[in-house]
């Protein structure tokens, strides 16, 4: 087995690949800490990773997020994979994505207020399902009565 010890690896100016394993490799790529498994790009290019739970397992990352005010015009405060919001109404939203998912089998989470004197906690849910290409929401009180709330924080795994 041969070694090849760095302490740096730059690229040129431009775009550049950088290809562990070889362009013949068609197992997975493992790199190591402290003799340890630390993170896995297996043969299906899923990424596995160790982060203190004790072993290297499949990352299913946060596709897209966003947490924005949605009283008045609404407005996005910071996002990821998110182009835009649509305002469809009194609490009714549609998260627009940038990339497109795959598909529609993805995961929503979601977490929303009313900044006023005390804090009320709303409620989102979908009435309208998912499309690979944006996400439609209502927002509702405890009494299921629908609402714009200045305080909509989404997630969306996939």
């Amino acid at each position: 087995m041969s070694k090849i010890l760095v302490d740096t690896i730059d690229t040129r100016s431009g775009t550049t690949n950088l290809t562990i394993g070889g362009s013949n490799n068609t197992g997975s790529t493992t790199i190591k800490t402290n003799n340890t498994d630390a993170v896995t790009i297996d043969n299906s290019q899923n990424l596995k990773f160790n982060s203190g739970y004790g072993s290297v397992a499949t990352a299913y990352g946060c596709r897209a997020w966003v947490n924005f005010n949605g009283i008045g015009t609404v407005a996005i405060r910071d996002s990821g994979n998110v182009s835009s919001i649509t305002d469809n109404g009194t609490g009714d939203y549609t998260v627009n994505f940038t990339v497109s998912m795959p598909d529609i089998n993805y995961t929503t989470t979601y977490a929303g207020g009313q900044k006023s004197a005390t804090w009320g906690l709303y409620l989102g849910y979908s009435s309208y399902g998912s499309s690979t290409s944006g996400h439609r929401f209502h927002v509702t009180t405890p009494a299921d009565a629908t609402t714009d709330t200045s305080f909509c924080s989404l997630a969306f795994f996939r």
